[in-house]
């Protein structure tokens, strides 16, 4: 099939161009040169970015949205091989295009972290020039990072509705059942108590008839016996209900998710609260406790009692992933245009496979977890504009980091202390 002819003004002038005097050739040139610009204005005004490879694989064009995207400068980067504009590309892929002289699509993701992090998404397209023969290749940069946000908003709103439905139907279902059960296990409680109290008075009380002494029946050693293991049989009851009503009310927590009442708030302040407040149940694990406070720590617009709520929450969690002599220890500084308060502990570790899913809803590493503390903390620190880093090493320890950023200040994302353990989230 013949290729249909060009009717493109370029075209119709090259036909007749020998014709043409120094006046005619003016004017051409000077259409040229506003078409030119015409083209390199509408360029620069489009969001996506436009970069042109070369066959060589070099850097042949690029618009201003490309250069903001990149973090690049036009002038430096114009000749310079595109691998080390965009080094986690498969170049060798995009350069196939042209190698390959026929019409081809190339789709790509790429994960950038400078000049901040993006999810961009690359279309590489070969660039058609005589008889059709691929001259370069033109990659169109489409910033997605926030459709993906939007996709993840989206998703946590579904969880949430459907977290709140099945919180509603917990606490209908197990409620009722759990108070009475509850209450029974009391009732329980007491006449083991009253019968343990008779069994004592009949061993001292030796009442007399007469002068002889009459001997009350010692009791058996087996009802004492069962007594004793009825009052562990009780005591195992009694906290697997209040587990289950710390589930329930977790639960209600995460469904019933209030917006933080803001305000100038001294972050060292509400870590020290945390801590008194679990003072003794550290001290009875026998487990301790260090703060290494930044002094002079900028105060930032938060909701203490919310803050305090999730440091609590971390701080259990550490508890429980060490053992006797294990060490907790908080640590505040700055960091950018915020602040930021971490979570240590000596523990155990989580696997790396199960870093991106700890804040799911009923995801938990423990064997009595509720799988609802680490969404609340997160829920907490989302509503302040802040995030969360994880970082994890096994047998040696976590670390969570909660950042927040300082009144008037943007919010940045933080910068990953360590790329082979870290997470951010």
């Amino acid at each position: 099939m013949a290729t249909a002819s060009k009717s493109s003004f370029l075209d119709k002038v090259l036909g007749r161009i020998a014709r043409l005097d120094t006046d005619g050739l003016q004017q051409i040139v000077e259409r040229l040169a506003r078409e030119r610009n015409f083209l390199e204005t509408l360029l620069h005004t489009i969001e996506d970015g436009v970069l042109v490879v070369d066959p060589n694989g070099r850097v042949a064009y690029l618009n201003q949205a490309a250069t903001r995207l990149l973090g690049i400068q036009s002038d430096a980067a114009t000749g310079q091989p595109a691998a080390q504009v965009l080094p986690d590309l498969e170049w060798d892929k995009i350069v196939a295009l042209v190698e390959n002289e026929g019409p081809g699509v190339l789709r790509l993701e790429l994960e950038v972290q400078y000049p901040r992090p993006r999810l961009l998404r690359l279309l590489a397209v070969p660039l058609a020039g005589e008889g059709q023969k691929p001259v370069g290749v033109a990659v169109v940069i489409h910033d997605a990072t926030e459709a993906r946000q939007q996709t993840v908003a989206t998703v946590e709103s579904e969880r949430v509705q459907l977290l709140t439905l099945l919180a509603m139907s917990v606490a209908h279902e197990l409620g009722n059942p759990l108070n009475a059960l509850s209450i029974h296990l009391q009732l329980m409680e007491r006449e083991l108590k009253k019968l343990r109290s008779h069994m004592a008075v009949e061993l001292e009380e030796k009442p007399t008839i007469g002068r002889r002494r009459v001997h009350a029946p010692v009791p058996d050693a087996r009802v004492a016996d069962s007594v004793d293991r009825l009052e562990k049989y009780l005591g195992v009851a009694k906290g697997e209900i209040a587990r289950l009503d710390y589930i329930v009310t977790h639960f209600l927590q995460a469904t019933r998710f209030t917006q933080p009442k803001l305000r100038p708030t001294s972050l060292n302040d509400v870590v020290n609260n945390s801590i008194e407040l679990l003072r003794p149940e550290l001290d009875n694990r026998g487990l301790l406790v260090e703060a290494r406070l930044l002094k002079h720590l900028p105060e930032a617009s938060l909701d203490p009692d919310q803050i305090k709520q999730a440091l609590v929450n971390l701080i259990k969690n550490s508890m429980q992933a060490m053992s006797k002599g294990g060490k907790v220890t908080l640590e505040t500084g700055v960091l950018g245009d915020g602040i930021w308060v971490s979570v240590t502990d000596t523990g155990v570790g989580i696997p790396r496979d199960q870093l991106n899913r700890l804040f799911e809803p009923l995801f938990t590493t423990k064997k009595k977890g509720s799988g609802l503390g680490l969404m609340i903390v997160y829920r907490i620190v989302r509503a302040h504009g802040g995030r969360i880093e994880v970082e994890s090493k096994l047998g040696e320890g976590t670390t969570f980091r909660l950042w927040f950023p300082l009144p008037g200040r943007g919010v940045r994302l933080l910068e990953a202390t360590s790329a082979s353990s870290a997470e951010s989230v």
